[in-house]
């Protein structure tokens, strides 16, 4: 198993430092079971993000937008809703059976240097590799979210277990900034101090390019140079034209 650490700047900077760690540094890996039975490249990989509140959150070339990200931050980590066709979200996860973002909220207000604040999404029965019906087990790939207040800012270290690093990474670590935002906002305003969001650091045992992504990946990564394949030609006429 292959453990690579990158730094980055800001979010758009993390996923395009991810993907060309895993695209030259990755091993092949072929998942036997899982959502997606298929090769894929992967690392154990290590992100150090300094700036994630830099704007734009997410590049013009990722596979999701701003609008997205909002909504993935709002529905799926701080709100516990869930369409009927969902077995969970992260925010679910988070709000039941205990809210943990509130009483999260509620120490920090009452101890900014508790240092023992952390969010759990998985649960001890997500080791079944089946579900009570008989599926097929899906655990959730955000595990946990470890919070910690230093000078002010609040830092986050997230751990995913599994983390599709073209298509899920870049709304992931977006979201989880506006996640940060949301999160110290409400601590500032109950507790009266002025709180910013800091670092965010991931661990991802499985941080992986699927198959079907190589093409999109070396596309993005290794864009062709259209110049090899111009003829030159002499110009007829250098005035410009009307």
């Amino acid at each position: 198993m292959k453990h690579l650490k990158i730094t980055a700047f800001d979010c758009p900077d993390a996923w395009f430092k991810a993907l060309s760690a895993i695209w030259k540094e990755g091993d092949i890996f072929h998942v036997g079971f899982g959502s997606e039975e298929t090769e894929t490249k992967k690392l154990n990989l290590t992100i150090e993000i300094a700036h994630p509140e830099n704007r734009p959150l997410v590049s013009d070339k990722a596979p999701c937008d701003f609008k997205y990200v909002q909504g993935y931050a709002l529905e799926y980590l701080w709100c516990g809703e869930m369409r009927e066709d969902e077995v969970y979200t992260y925010g679910s996860r988070l709000k039941n059976p205990l809210d943990q973002v509130e009483e999260a909220v509620k120490r920090y207000v009452e101890e900014p240097q508790d240092r023992q604040i952390t969010l759990v999404i998985r649960r001890p029965q997500d080791i079944a590799k089946y579900d009570d019906n008989g599926n097929k087990s899906e655990p959730p790939c955000l595990s946990l979210i470890d919070t910690e207040l230093i000078d002010d800012r609040m830092h986050l270290t997230c751990y995913f277990r599994s983390w599709d690093a073209y298509g899920g990474l870049p709304a992931n670590i977006a979201g989880l900034q506006l996640f940060n935002e949301a999160f110290v906002s409400e601590i500032s305003e109950r507790s009266g101090l002025q709180l910013k969001t800091g670092k965010l650091i991931f661990h991802s045992k499985n941080c992986h390019i699927y198959q079907r992504q190589y093409g999109l990946v070396r596309e993005l990564l290794e864009p062709k140079d259209n110049t090899k394949n111009l003829r030159l030609t002499k110009p007829q006429s250098s005035a410009p034209k009307p």
